[in-house]
């Protein structure tokens, strides 16, 4: 929904931002999946199912999103990729802080931002649920 309003650039680094989250805490699984390639198919771009977490760059990465406007919108999605699995590890945390530090953003905008992505997350399982229930 909010991811169509990056530019072409920032939507390729937003996806391996997003592969770096799902994978920071070594347990990258179904739910973290299912969450990047509807994030794929939102921004209209390919998955890279190469990534390679050695090699990720989270500065250089973060430092694509320029303005304001984008960077609110890497946290919310970010927060809804991070309560896709009703987990929100310890390195999850310690990565989302370092990027709202960076990104220069409030601890109390972090916790709206966190609030926002678990409410949505809830409600994409239960949109989920609607849609394969159907007789």
């Amino acid at each position: 929904m909010l991811l169509m309003k990056l530019e072409p650039r920032e939507k390729f680094s937003f996806l391996q931002l997003a592969h770096y989250l799902a994978r920071v805490d070594n347990d990258y699984g179904k739910k973290e999946q299912e969450v990047i390639l509807e994030y794929c198919a939102e921004m209209g771009i390919e998955n890279d199912d190469t990534f390679i977490l050695e090699d990720f760059d989270l500065e250089k990465t973060l430092s694509d999103f320029r303005s304001n406007k984008s960077k609110k919108i890497v946290l919310l999605e970010l927060m809804i990729l991070i309560h896709a699995d009703d987990k929100f590890d310890f390195e999850e945390r310690n990565l989302i802080l370092k990027i709202n530090k960076l990104f220069n953003f409030s601890q109390k905008d972090l916790e709206f931002y966190s609030q926002w992505g678990k409410a949505v997350a809830a409600l994409y399982t239960q949109g989920k649920l609607f849609i394969d229930d159907i007789n």
